[in-house]
C-alpha cells in the first residue's frame, strides 16, 4: 500500500497536458459559482466560521501563489505583497494571518482586484506547467506536481464552502433572496427504511491505490467491526418533523448534556434553516424558501442533533469503520455539485443499490471522533497544518454532499466539524446492532 507521499509522487507522474486541462477546470469552476453573485454579495461574511466569496476566490489563489510559484520561480514577485497576511489561513509556517472573525470588514483588495489576481497567478501557472524547461527545485519531499494537485483538492474544498458560506449569507436577509432558481426539482414517496446487515469481520479502512488522498485518510490498516446493520438510506424531512413534533427539542433525556445546553442557549427548535408558520414548515434554500419535501434527506442538523434523533428512534450513529465497511462495494454516484442542484434530492421509487445514496446529496455523520490512524504521519513542512493539528473536538462525516464536487469524494475521504455545526449540508443515516 501507498503512504500519502508515495501518493502524491505517483500523482506527479500525470502528463503536463492533463495537468494543466484539470487545473483550468477546477479553477474555472470556482468562478463559475460566482456568477450569479453580485460584488456586495461578495464581501459579506455572516459569522465568524464562515468567509465571504472574495475571500475563497483569493485565498484557493494564494495557495498555489505560496505553495507553487513562490517555490518553483525564484525571481516570482507577488502583485501584492500584503496577500501573505490576508488570505493566509492557518498556515502558522507560512506567516501571521489576518483575524478569520475579521474576513467580512476588508473592504480592499476589491472583488475586481481579486479576480484580476486570479488572472496574474492562473498565467505565471499555466506557463510554469506547459514550461518544458520548468524544473521542480527539490526544496521539499513533495513533488511539485503533487503540491498542485493538493491545491486543486484544497480548492474543491473551498467550492463547497463557497456554496455553505454563501447560504448562511443568504440566508440572514430577511428576504431571503435566491442564489439562483432551483431545477430538477421532484417530489417523491417516502420509502420505509430497510436494514443492510453486516458480519463482525476484520476489516481494511484508509485509502488504498495510487489516486489522490489526503494525509489524514492513511494508513490503510485493520480494525474489528462487530456485526451491525445499516439503514439503506438517510434519514428524511418527514422523519424529523416527527421528531420535533413529539417534543425531542423539550426533552433533555434524548441528548448528550454538551447538546442539551447548547439546544437551550441557542434556542434550537428544528434544523437550521427551517421555518414553521402554523403547521406548514418552509426552509431557505439557494433557491431562496421553498416548502420542506418530506422525502428529501434532513439537512443542516449538528452531531447532537443526529445523536439525539437516533437515540429518539432506538438506533444510533455508525461508526466510520462500519461506513466504510458499507461502502465499499458501493459505486460512487450522486447528488453532486456538479447536478447544479445544491440541495438534497428525493429517493428514487427503486434504489440502485442498498445501502442507497451514501456519496452526495447530504454528509453523513458518524459516532467517530475525528483522530488520526495508528502510525499516521502528517506531511512535512507547512503543508502538514492542512489536517492533523484539528484533531481535536471533532466528529467525521462521511460520503459528501450536493454541494461537493464529485471528483473530489472518495470512499476514504474523513470530512470533520465540530458537534455543534450545522451551516454544512449534513445529515445523518441510522445504524443498530445485530
Amino acid at each position: 500500500m501507498l503512504s500519502t507521499l508515495e501518493s502524491l509522487k505517483a500523482v506527479a507522474g500525470a502528463s503536463t497536458e492533463d495537468l494543466c486541462r484539470r487545473f483550468s477546470k477546477v479553477r474555472s469552476f470556482s468562478e463559475h459559482l460566482a456568477e450569479p453573485l453580485s460584488p456586495e454579495d461578495m464581501v459579506i461574511q455572516s459569522m465568524p466560521d464562515a468567509s465571504p466569496t472574495r475571500w475563497h476566490l483569493a485565498h484557493t489563489t494564494w495557495f498555489f501563489e505560496t505553495f507553487v510559484l513562490k517555490r518553483a520561480i525564484p525571481e516570482y514577485e507577488s502583485p501584492n505583497p500584503a496577500f501573505e497576511y490576508l488570505f493566509n489561513s492557518y498556515y502558522n509556517q507560512v506567516g501571521p494571518q489576518f483575524p478569520r472573525p475579521g474576513r467580512g470588514l476588508l473592504s480592499r483588495p476589491t472583488v475586481k482586484e481579486v479576480f484580476q489576481y486570479r488572472r496574474l497567478v492562473d498565467e505565471r501557472m499555466l506557463e510554469l506547467l506547459s514550461s518544458p524547461a520548468a524544473a521542480d527545485p527539490g526544496a521539499a519531499d513533495v513533488p511539485l506536481e503533487g503540491v498542485i494537485e493538493i491545491g486543486l483538492e484544497h480548492e474543491q474544498q473551498h467550492q463547497e464552502l463557497i456554496l455553505t458560506d454563501l447560504k448562511h449569507m443568504l440566508s440572514c436577509n430577511p428576504l431571503w433572496p435566491a442564489y439562483r432558481a432551483r431545477t430538477n426539482s421532484v417530489a417523491g414517496s417516502v420509502i420505509d427504511v430497510r436494514w443492510v446487515e453486516y458480519e463482525e469481520s476484520v476489516r481494511w479502512i484508509g485509502h488504498t491505490g495510487a489516486g489522490f488522498c489526503f494525509d489524514n485518510e492513511q494508513p490503510r490498516h485493520r480494525v474489528f467491526v462487530h456485526a451491525f446493520q445499516l439503514a439503506d438510506r438517510p434519514v428524511t424531512n418527514g422523519e424529523f418533523m416527527a421528531f420535533i413534533d413529539d417534543g425531542a427539542y423539550t426533552r433533555p433525556e434524548l441528548w448528550l448534556s454538551e447538546g442539551w445546553e447548547t439546544v437551550r442557549s441557542q434556542g434550537w427548535k428544528a434544523p437550521l434553516y427551517w421555518r414553521r408558520d402554523n403547521q406548514n414548515w418552509s426552509h431557505f434554500t439557494l433557491a431562496g424558501g421553498q416548502p420542506i419535501e418530506p422525502s428529501e434527506p434532513v439537512c443542516h442538523v449538528s452531531f447532537y442533533e443526529a445523536d439525539a434523533f437516533a437515540r429518539w428512534a432506538g438506533a444510533r450513529l455508525p461508526t466510520e469503520a462500519e461506513w466504510e465497511t458499507a461502502a465499499e462495494s458501493i459505486p460512487i454516484l450522486g447528488n453532486f455539485s456538479e447536478s447544479g442542484l445544491f440541495h438534497p434530492s428525493s429517493a428514487p421509487a427503486e434504489p440502485a443499490c442498498r445501502p442507497d445514496r451514501m456519496f452526495g446529496d447530504v454528509w453523513e455523520w458518524t459516532s467517530s471522533p475525528y483522530s488520526a490512524y495508528p502510525g499516521y504521519r502528517p506531511l512535512a513542512g507547512a503543508l502538514g497544518e492542512y489536517n492533523g493539528k484539528f484533531m481535536c473536538n471533532q466528529f467525521v462525516l462521511r460520503g459528501g454532499s450536493c454541494a461537493t464536487p464529485e471528483a473530489h469524494i472518495r470512499r476514504s475521504y474523513r470530512n470533520f466539524f465540530p458537534p455543534w455545526a450545522r451551516w454544512q449540508y449534513s445529515g445523518l443515516r441510522l445504524a443498530k446492532d445485530a
